[in-house]
């Protein structure tokens, strides 16, 4: 394409600040904030939270020692009881702390990949409020410069006062556009700097990558990839009021992982909680029935007994005044809280696949027709300047011109920005555990 963000970007001015600025990638700035980012920061913590809960799990009850005295013979006695966990209570409970984790990483991950996407996004808004800075900066000078060439004119005989000053208007008109997009640029800056962590009282980062059109390729691939998620998540969404609403036994640990490994991050973090949820339920229902425990100790202090007599025994706690209706009660509306975020987080990812896939369609659609029109507005400008300095043009019609291919430069920077925050919004939605 003749016309580009290159091009725009070699007829920008030099900045005198640029040395003192320290250089940044974008992947730099998507470290930086991965790294001190307060979302990852809290999704951390929450998986932290979820090994914790893990280990609990896992863990066994200490035993407990009674030491006792009686006045009847034999007086001492030394127990020791050594609760005992049923296999049918401790295999879910574990479980469901083993899905708790899985969705924690899940969540963690998902957070990751939004505040990937917030930087990236709010790195190519940066770039493009710094074209468009550059860009006003390069038509303040080209109306200056229409000014002096119509006193030129003015003076040669050629031009009319007038026609001087609708160029000084004109001219007074791009210098403050100029000004007002050198805000919006350092604003840019400024909010990019906040998201990785630095100070955001004066600018202090220069941006190294460049504005470009995504990949074909890239660009296809995403489509692609955007569709079918679509689809899958479409099929899912359609019947998941009828898998999660019936009873039925868990699917097996190898078809659900790798289920939840092709699903959108949210999606299988919904799933994951779900299952985990059902896990806790089955604890509860089955711990009716308390911790048994067993017995064994010593007696002595006999005296018609010299030695110590064993004593053994176990203890089963009956759940006669107190059968956890209420522990049932809420994970029962856990699980079906669970049940409606799955089947919300389902719908949710059929409706932001599809709402990327289209914008970044026809962000592609626009970027490359306005290549088109670029090209003919800056020839149209450069043709209308040539006649008004040969006397064959009014001021008028050079100015209406150069205005033309301002706009056209402008939309060209922002639709080119929509395009590539518009693919990270598709590799955003199209992201699963399995493609990380």
């Amino acid at each position: 394409m003749a016309t580009s963000v290159d091009m725009v970007r070699a007829q920008s001015p030099p900045s005198a600040d640029q040395p003192s600025l320290a250089p940044l990638t974008r992947a730099a700035a998507i470290d930086a904030t991965l790294a001190r980012g307060p979302r990852a920061a809290f999704a951390r913590v929450d998986t932290a939270v979820a090994r914790a809960a893990l280990t609990t799990a896992r863990g066994y009850a200490n035993p407990v020692a009674n030491l006792t005295y009686s006045r009847d013979a034999p007086h001492y006695h030394g127990i020791v009881s050594l609760p005992i966990d049923y296999p049918w209570v401790r295999g879910p409970r574990v479980r469901a702390a083993e899905l708790g984790l899985r969705s924690a990483a899940y969540h963690y991950a998902s957070e990751q990949a939004n505040a990937r996407f917030e930087v990236d996004s709010t790195y190519t808004s940066a770039l493009a409020a710094g074209e468009r800075a550059a860009l006003s900066h390069r038509n303040a000078v080209d109306a200056d410069s229409l000014r002096r060439l119509a006193i030129l004119r003015r003076d040669a005989g050629d031009a009319s006062d007038l026609d001087v000053d609708l160029a000084a208007i004109n001219a007074g008109q791009v210098a403050n556009l100029s000004a007002a997009d050198s805000l919006t640029s350092i604003a840019a800056l400024l909010e990019l700097q906040s998201l990785i962590g630095l100070p955001v009282d004066r600018p202090m980062i220069a941006l190294v990558d460049s504005l470009a059109l995504p990949d074909t390729a890239v660009a296809t691939a995403l489509v692609a990839a955007g569709e079918s998620t679509e689809r899958s998540a479409g099929a899912r969404a359609s019947n998941g009021s009828q898998v999660v609403s019936r009873e039925s036994p868990m699917p097996t640990d190898t078809v659900s992982a790798r289920a939840e490994r092709t699903d959108p991050l949210p999606v299988a973090a919904a799933a994951a909680t779900l299952r985990s949820e059902e896990s806790a339920l089955a604890v509860a229902r089955r711990g009716v029935l308390a911790q048994p425990s067993i017995q064994a100790g010593l007696e002595g202090g006999d005296p018609s007994q010299p030695f110590l007599l064993p004593t053994i025994g176990v203890s089963l706690p009956f759940p006669l005044f107190n059968r956890d209706r209420g522990e049932i009660a809420l994970a029962t509306a856990n699980r079906d809280r669970a049940r409606l975020d799955l089947d919300l987080a389902r719908r949710e990812s059929v409706g932001a696949v599809a709402r990327a896939s289209r914008a970044f369609a026809v962000a592609m659609m626009r970027v490359r027709r306005d290549g088109a029109l670029l090209d003919a507005a800056t020839h149209v400008a450069a043709r209308s300047l040539t006649a008004f300095a040969e006397g064959a043009s009014a001021l008028t019609g050079v100015i209406e011109a150069q205005r033309s291919a301002r706009e056209a430069r402008g939309q060209y920077v922002d639709d080119l920005a929509a395009a590539n925050t518009a693919a990270a919004a598709v590799r955003l939605v199209t992201l699963t555990a399995a493609s990380r």
